[in-house]
């Protein structure tokens, strides 16, 4: 049976280039708002608002907002002394997704001491379940997000000694659909988001020997859409931020050239706004910073020499992946 292909037109009078200056003021101008509804409405997701608004500035070439010494500064405030997570705003509960975030940032700036690092180790062990999954929080949902999220802290804290990894990867292989795909658990339908997580936990954990290259790579490439944009699985319109889930994807497999690299680009430069600055998911939508991070990383993936190359595996600098002397696995062309 044929799926129902929902995608949208592009115009003709689209950006041909980054706005760069546009994005920087976008993204410097976001977090000054603290007054307005919309900042006061994310508190739930500031640190991973931080991540996404400095990794772009980092990969344009941009200076912070804030100094180094503030950013940072905030983050320790948000570490849970008890339990060493990272929350995403003061007096929140912490979770997986912000500790990472929070590594992310911490490590782009190299200024790990500003944490305690051996509480961030203790929070993500104490994560893992009997069976290798990891749950997000104390509260404990499971989801193949957060096998990813705890393999990459570690690994940028040089700490994967602290978990079974065995076990994580037999949970993570579990999840592998017939399709070639993955879930967020076993028999949940495959996603980009979710296949990007796996991938990047198998880069991590050296073990794509587990993934059918070929099937995935067919499955990930029937997501492009007549638009050139890409979306997250069968009869979802095209999204920006799936350039990044899909590309990133393509790149760990070695498949990146089995993509329509030049109809992908133009779309993404499409999503850009020509007047305030940033990427929607889609032209004429309103720009966030979320998106606007993903396009301009999907657009280095895609060989745009005017930004920074960015690692396809933990989405940050790649000069900082190598400061690091991580090397996560990489499939040949």
């Amino acid at each position: 049976m044929a799926t129902i292909i929902k995608d949208i037109t592009l115009q003709e009078n689209i950006p041909q280039n980054i706005l760069f200056e546009k994005h920087i003021d976008f993204i410097k101008e976001y977090g000054q708002k603290e007054n307005n509804f919309e900042y006061a409405m994310t508190d739930y997701l500031r640190i991973s608002g931080m991540y996404w608004g400095l990794t772009a500035l980092e990969l344009m070439n941009a200076s912070p907002p804030h100094t180094i010494e503030e950013i940072s500064d905030y983050i320790k405030h948000c570490q849970d002394p008890e339990s060493g997570g990272i929350s995403s705003c003061l007096n929140h509960d912490p979770h997986i997704l912000h500790t990472l975030s929070a590594v992310q940032i911490l490590c782009m700036y190299d200024n790990l001491k500003a944490i305690d690092v051996e509480g961030v180790v203790k929070y993500v062990k104490n994560l893992q379940l009997p069976n290798g999954s990891f749950t997000g929080d104390k509260w404990g949902e499971v989801d193949t997000r957060f096998s990813f999220c705890a393999v990459a802290t570690l690994s940028l804290l040089n700490r994967m000694d602290a978990i079974d990894v065995n076990k994580a990867v037999d949970f993570v292989a579990s999840c592998k659909n017939f399709d070639g795909g993955f879930g967020s658990r076993p028999l949940s339908e495959s996603h980009a988001g979710l296949i990007y997580c796996c991938l990047g936990f198998l880069s991590v954990t050296n073990r794509l020997d587990i993934v059918d290259r070929d099937k995935l790579a067919w499955w990930l490439c029937e997501r492009q859409l007549p638009s050139g944009g890409l979306n997250g699985r069968p009869e979802k319109l095209p999204d920006v931020c799936y350039s990044w889930w899909v590309l990133s994807s393509l790149t760990i497999l070695g498949k990146l050239h089995c993509i329509d690299a030049n109809a992908l680009k133009k779309f993404i430069l499409a999503c850009q706004d020509t007047e305030s600055g940033g990427f929607a998911d889609r032209p004429g939508d309103i720009p966030d910073p979320f998106h606007t991070v993903f396009g301009i990383s999907a657009l280095s993936l895609l060989g745009n020499d005017t930004v920074q190359k960015v690692n396809p595996t933990y989405c940050m600098p790649q000069h900082v992946i190598d400061r690091l002397q991580l090397k996560p696995q990489i499939l040949d062309n």
